[in-house]
């Protein structure tokens, strides 16, 4: 592994305070939003409509998004994406104000949230690597700590905030996330601006879109990256669709406990993104994320059969952990292997397949819960994961990952014609 020899920019500290603002708001929406439908209904399948409607944008735009970044400004994408949020959330604040919330509704702002989130999401990944100057050493420590605030933001200190705003009257959170939004869109406005798109632009946005898909599909590390959190997000969602019924069902924990249950991931994705750089250092990334594929099925097994809420709290707390780890270690490596001009449609491609997975098995934990029991989406969930460990090992282990960098180190440069694009490594 590169060591460390260079500072992050000052820069980079903006980005963060932006982050961390806003991932303050989404923790408190995070919280809020399925409470929020728990008090219109208890129906797990209408639950699942509101939790899968915020991953549909990437189902139906999620390739085309990728090149659209690609050949726009990031960074005024980014703060536009942010204002526009801001503004979306106005729409279910007057809404909770004048008592005519509902399920519909709230699937369609999840929906819009989602959308700009997409954008967001994309021209951040694409932005860090031309801020860094595609280092790979500094690409590990920004992701560490832009993920250890959002864990901390989004999942610390958000979730108990949220539920207790939630008392204070059912607009109050998602104000509170409107008010994050935009000052997070007035910070990301002051960065560097990012170099404009190279190469390409006059050809057709499909066929850009298309270049940038087969990229990820021809190299079969950048496939396991991407496959990765896509079998994840099936599980996952499955879990966080019945979460706050099985929270109060089964555990009897009521609103601010189900915020501190929450809290319990959240503590455990902090330290996981803490220690991700060493965890790399000392197993190897590709071993590290076989790993962390391990731990998280294993601590979702423990959830399934918790007797009371502190063993379910220390189980979600390991399954952080192992996800916060990830979250650190699979984006800095693809940053560092893929040329800058495909980074935001490789981003969105990957993002893409685990997000579209996401309503699959937001359904199924419906369903499940539904058809069986409420613990049932647990098990299953479980299983997937612990399956994704042995194809994590296949594709993504210690030797291809050198391989890879060692192919993108030797690389003459970002700049390639669209009709000429690199190769990726196929070892």
């Amino acid at each position: 592994m590169i060591a460390d020899v260079r500072k992050l920019p000052t820069a980079f500290g903006r980005l963060w305070t932006a982050q961390t603002v806003s991932s303050l708001g989404d923790g408190v929406t995070h919280a809020a939003l399925p409470l929020l439908a728990l008090t219109l209904t208890r129906n797990p399948m209408a639950l699942a409509v509101v939790t899968a409607a915020g991953t549909l944008p990437w189902l139906l735009f999620g390739i085309l998004g990728g090149a659209l970044v690609d050949r726009w400004d990031r960074r005024r994408t980014m703060w536009v994406a942010d204002a526009t949020r801001a503004a979306v959330l106005a729409i279910p604040v007057a809404a909770a104000a004048l008592d005519v919330l509902s399920i519909p509704l709230l699937a369609a702002i999840a929906f819009l949230l989602g959308l700009g989130g997409l954008f967001f999401d994309t021209a951040g990944t694409a932005y860090l690597p031309d801020l860094l100057g595609r280092d790979p050493a500094l690409l590990e420590r920004a992701n560490s700590r832009l993920r250890s605030a959002q864990t901390a933001m989004s999942g610390f200190a958000g979730p108990p905030a949220g539920s207790a705003l939630l008392a204070l009257g059912r607009a109050v959170p998602l104000l509170t996330d409107a008010v994050s939004f935009a000052l997070s869109a007035l910070l990301v406005r002051s960065l560097p601006a990012a170099p404009p798109p190279t190469g390409g632009i006059r050809e057709s946005l499909l066929r850009q879109a298309r270049a940038g898909a087969s990229y990820v599909f021809r190299d079969r590390l950048l496939l396991g990256l991407a496959l990765r959190p896509a079998v994840g997000n099936i599980a996952f969602l499955a879990v966080e669709t019945v979460l706050a019924l099985f929270a109060q069902d089964r555990l009897g924990i009521d609103t601010f406990g189900y915020g501190l249950l929450l809290t319990a991931e959240a503590t455990g994705g902090l330290l996981g993104a803490g220690i991700a750089s060493s965890l790399g250092r000392r197993l190897g990334t590709g071993t590290a994320l076989t790993c962390t594929a391990a731990v998280e099925g294993l601590a979702i097994l423990g959830l399934a059969a918790a007797p009371n809420p502190w063993v379910a709290g220390l189980a979600l707390s390991f399954c952080g952990a192992g996800m916060g780890a990830t979250m650190v270690l699979g984006p800095s490596l693809r940053q560092a292997i893929v040329p800058a001009h495909l980074m935001g449609r490789v981003a969105s491609t990957s993002r893409m397949l685990a997000m579209c997975a996401a309503p699959f098995g937001a359904f199924l934990g419906g369903w499940l819960a539904t058809t069986y029991d409420v613990r049932t989406p647990l098990y299953a969930a479980a299983g997937l994961l612990l399956t994704m460990t042995a194809v994590t090992a296949t594709m993504a282990g210690n030797r291809r990952v050198e391989a890879a960098l060692r192919h993108a180190a030797s690389a003459d440069g970002p700049s390639h014609p669209e009709s000429e694009l690199p190769e990726p490594l196929q070892s």
